[in-house]
C-alpha cells in the first residue's frame, strides 16, 4: 500500500511517474467570453505616441516609438516641399501646421504662431501619424540629394568639420527636434542650415554662435566663424 503521508506519496511518484495523468491541453486554455474587435489586434493603429517639448515653443517633437528615417533627417519647411512624402502632405493638411521635420526616430511639427493651442492640434496630429503607419505606405516616395555626404574632393579641414558635425553636434541638435546641415566652407566661414524646431527658434542664433561655432573653433583652428544659410521654397 501507499502511505498517505507526503514522503511516501513522493517516493511512489518517482517509482511510477505515470501515476499523474496528463490532461488535454485545451482544458487549460481559457477562451475570452467576447472576441476582441479587430482594431485592438492591430498594434500599429493604437501605437503609443509620446511628445517632447523643444526649445522652440512653436515646435513639438512627436515620438512614435518606431523608426522614422532611422539614420538621416528630412526637412519640409513648406507644403510645396512635402510632395515627396505622403505623411508630410497629410500633416500639412491640418490647419495651423507651418512645417514638418523627420528625424531618425521622431517627427517635429511646427505650428504657425504661439496663439494656436497645442491641445487643439495634437489630436489631429496623433491620428494622422497613426493612420499613416497603419497604412503601410512608404514614408518617402521620391529621394532628393542631400548634398551633405562626404566626398573624395573634401579637403582635410572640410572632412574634419563634417565629422565633428555628425558625431558631436547633430545628435545634440536632434535631441531638441531639429538638425543642422553642412552647406559649405569658404574664407574660414562654415555655412550651415538649421532645420526642424531650430528654424524659427528664438535661441537659434545662440545655438549657432555659443554652441556650434565655439566647438568648431576649439577643435578646428581654421574655422573663423559660422553663418546660417536660409533656403526658401516657392509655394504653389
Amino acid at each position: 500500500g501507499i502511505s498517505p503521508s507526503w514522503p511516501g506519496w513522493f517516493c511512489h511518484m518517482l517509482k511510477n511517474p505515470y501515476t499523474i495523468q496528463k490532461q488535454p491541453l485545451h482544458q487549460f486554455v481559457q477562451r475570452p467570453l467576447f472576441p476582441l474587435p479587430a482594431a485592438f489586434c492591430n498594434p500599429v493603429r493604437y501605437m503609443f505616441i509620446q511628445t517632447q517639448d523643444t526649445p522652440n515653443p512653436n515646435s513639438l517633437k512627436f515620438i512614435p516609438g518606431k523608426p522614422v528615417l532611422e539614420t538621416r533627417t528630412m526637412d519640409f519647411p513648406t507644403p510645396a516641399a512635402a510632395f515627396r512624402s505622403p505623411l508630410a502632405r497629410q500633416l500639412f493638411r491640418i490647419e495651423g501646421v507651418k512645417s514638418v521635420f523627420f528625424g531618425p526616430d521622431f517627427i517635429t511639427v511646427t505650428k504657425e504662431n504661439e496663439e494656436l493651442d497645442w491641445n487643439l492640434l495634437k489630436p489631429d496630429i496623433y491620428a494622422t501619424i497613426m493612420d499613416f503607419f497603419a497604412s503601410g505606405l512608404p514614408l518617402v516616395t521620391e529621394e532628393t540629394p542631400s548634398g551633405e555626404a562626404g566626398s573624395e574632393e573634401d579637403d582635410e579641414v572640410v572632412a574634419m568639420i563634417k565629422e565633428l558635425l555628425d558625431t558631436r553636434i547633430r545628435p545634440t541638435v536632434q535631441e531638441d527636434g531639429g538638425d543642422v546641415i553642412y552647406k559649405g566652407f569658404e574664407d574660414g566661414i562654415v555655412q550651415l542650415k538649421l532645420q526642424g524646431s531650430c528654424t524659427s527658434c528664438p535661441s537659434s542664433i545662440i545655438t549657432l554662435k555659443n554652441g556650434i561655432q565655439n566647438m568648431l573653433q576649439f577643435y578646428i583652428p581654421e574655422v573663423e566663424g559660422v553663418e546660417q544659410v536660409c533656403q526658401y521654397y516657392m509655394t504653389v
